[in-house]
C-alpha cells in the first residue's frame, strides 16, 4: 500500500512539473518550476493594485514622495540593466514600473508582480535614508524578479492535487483541471500583497534584493544598522519557528555573509559612476574651449 502510494506522488509530481516552465533565479542561481504564466500572473497583480489603490491614500508629503519614485526608478534602471546584461531581456517587458508611497502607520513595503511599489509611511523612520530605503526597495523588488509569487501559488496548486491522490481521481485531476489557477486562488483568498513567503524566499529576497541597491550604487552596509532599527521596533517574539519570515538576528547574520558579495557590486557601480562623470566633465570642458576659441575668433575679425 505504501508503495503504491509513493509511485502515485512520484507519478504525481512528475506530470506536474512535466507540465511547468524551469528557469533560474537571477543572482542566486537557483532552479525554480512554475505552473503558471508570466501572462496570467501579471493580470491578477494588475486587478489587485488597481483595486489597492482604488482605497488607499497616497502620501501627501510631496518630498518624501519624489525620495521615493527616485530611490525606485534608480533601482528599476540597475534591475533592468542587469537582465538585459545577463540575457533577459525578455523579462524586462514584464515591469510596468509604479513607485507610490501611501498614509498608512505601518512599517511595509511591497512589490506586486509586474513592478507595482508601495511604500507605507511608517517605514521612513526606520530607513532614515535614502540607501536604507534602497535596500528594502531592493528585497521587495526581488521578490518580483526572482517570481517568489509564481513560485507560491504553484505549491499551492501541488498541494491541491496531492490531497487528490487515488488510483480514480490522479487521471482526472492532472490534465483536465491543470489551468484552472485562478480556482485554486480563489478558493485560497490569495492576495499578492499579504502573501506570505516561505523563510527561504525571504532570505533569498534579502541576499538578491541586497545586490540590487549595491547595483543600484547604494551602500549596502546601511541595511545592518537599518534591520537593527527594525528590531529594536518590534516587539514580537524574535523567534522565527512559527513565522514565515526569518529572526531579526537571522536576517542580519545572513545579510553580513552576503555583504562582500554585495560590495563588489558597489565598488563597481561607483567605479561606472565616477568614470560616466569624468567623461561628461571631460566633454563639457572641450565644449566650454570650443566656444571660448569661437568668441575669440570673432572678435579679431
Amino acid at each position: 500500500m505504501k508503495t503504491a502510494k509513493f509511485l502515485l506522488m512520484t507519478m504525481l509530481v512528475s506530470l506536474l512539473a512535466a507540465c511547468g516552465t524551469t528557469r533560474t533565479v537571477p543572482i542566486t542561481g537557483r532552479k525554480q518550476n512554475l505552473l503558471i504564466s508570466d501572462a496570467e500572473i501579471m493580470s491578477m497583480s494588475l486587478k489587485e493594485y488597481n483595486s489597492y489603490m482604488a482605497k488607499t491614500k497616497k502620501s501627501a508629503n510631496a518630498t518624501n514622495t519624489a525620495m521615493v519614485q527616485r530611490v525606485g526608478r534608480r533601482l528599476a534602471n540597475a534591475v533592468e540593466s542587469y537582465l538585459r546584461s545577463h540575457g533577459l531581456s525578455n523579462e524586462v517587458g514584464q515591469y510596468s514600473w509604479e513607485f507610490n508611497l501611501v498614509q498608512d502607520k505601518s512599517a511595509n513595503a511591497f512589490c506586486l508582480p509586474g513592478g507595482k511599489i508601495v511604500v507605507y509611511e511608517g517605514l521612513l523612520p526606520y530607513t532614515q535614508s535614502e540607501a536604507a530605503l534602497a535596500v528594502v526597495l531592493g528585497h521587495e523588488i526581488a521578490h518580483a524578479v526572482a517570481k517568489h509569487s509564481a513560485e507560491q501559488i504553484s505549491k499551492q496548486y501541488r498541494q491541491q492535487y496531492a490531497t487528490q491522490i487515488g488510483s480514480s481521481i490522479l487521471g482526472a485531476a492532472v490534465g483536465s483541471e491543470i489551468g484552472n489557477i485562478a480556482g485554486v486562488l480563489a478558493q485560497t483568498g490569495f492576495k499578492f500583497r499579504n502573501l506570505k513567503y516561505s523563510r527561504d524566499h525571504e532570505t533569498e529576497a534579502d541576499h538578491i534584493g541586497l545586490i540590487f541597491a549595491a547595483m543600484a550604487g547604494y551602500d549596502p552596509r546601511v541595511a545592518v544598522p537599518f534591520w537593527q532599527r527594525m528590531a529594536a521596533g518590534n516587539s514580537a517574539s524574535q523567534s522565527d519557528v512559527f513565522s514565515d519570515h526569518p529572526s531579526d538576528a537571522k536576517r542580519i547574520a545572513a545579510l553580513q555573509r552576503d555583504m562582500p558579495e554585495a560590495l563588489k557590486y558597489y565598488q563597481a557601480s561607483n567605479k561606472v559612476a565616477t568614470t560616466t562623470q569624468s567623461a561628461a566633465t571631460a566633454k563639457k570642458k572641450t565644449a566650454k574651449k570650443k566656444t571660448t576659441a569661437r568668441k575669440t575668433s570673432a572678435r579679431r575679425k
